[in-house]
């Protein structure tokens, strides 16, 4: 049955080919699989630069002087790690 929702076209090369056979030979629907990946690649993403922006606001707290930071500590705790 045709949609009316826009489409994009996803090239099979050769490195995504193997890739999608990898993680399921035989999809009972490729184009579901596609999208599965796609939303969860997307949320994956956003994860990260939310992840990535609240690592610099930290770091902007902590050099304008709002989070004390204590430095010593944290390179002891790192040299600890052994």
């Amino acid at each position: 049955m045709p949609t009316s929702r826009r489409r994009v076209q996803v090239t099979l090369d050769p490195e995504f080919e193997r890739e999608l056979a990898a993680h399921d030979p035989a999809p009972s629907s490729r184009s579901r699989l596609i999208r599965d990946l796609a939303l969860r690649g997307l949320q994956a993403e956003r994860e990260a630069g939310e992840r990535a922006r609240e690592a610099t606001d930290y770091l902007g707290e902590i050099a304008s002087g709002a989070v004390d930071y204590d430095f010593d500590e944290a390179r002891r705790a790192y040299e600890d790690r052994g």
